[in-house]
């Protein structure tokens, strides 16, 4: 399958709230032990982990999926062909990788990242 969904992100403005009420809701470990309280989710063997993170500014709530590409740049201009709007340009990932995020025509946020 070309293009998979890698990761999701919950984005709020009391992340450790967050933390907990998603510890306790599914039963998933959360590790924000890192600099940025990061809040990395594991979901169950074999599923599809996450990242659950303070929000700021106009992204200080969110929920998003991150698709992976192999050229961000290629995307959000393929994107923007097709009434998407560029939110984050590509940008580096601590300890490998990059991400890049847009909008959908319904405004939606859509992340990418590229590995």
């Amino acid at each position: 399958m070309p293009n998979p969904i890698v990761h999701f992100e919950i984005a709020g403005e009391d992340a450790g709230k967050l933390h907990s009420f998603y510890r306790d809701l599914f039963d998933w470990t959360i590790d924000a032990n890192n600099p940025m309280n990061y809040g990395f989710a594991k979901t169950g063997e074999g599923s599809l982990g996450g990242g659950i993170l303070q929000g700021h500014g106009p992204m200080s709530r969110y929920l998003t999926i991150y698709v992976q590409v192999p050229d961000l740049a290629a995307h959000l201009q393929k994107a923007e062909s097709l009434g998407g709007r560029t939110m984050v340009p590509p940008t580096s990932i601590p300890n490998g990788g990059k991400f890049a995020m847009f909008s959908d025509p319904a405004g939606n946020a859509v992340g990418l990242f590229e590995g």
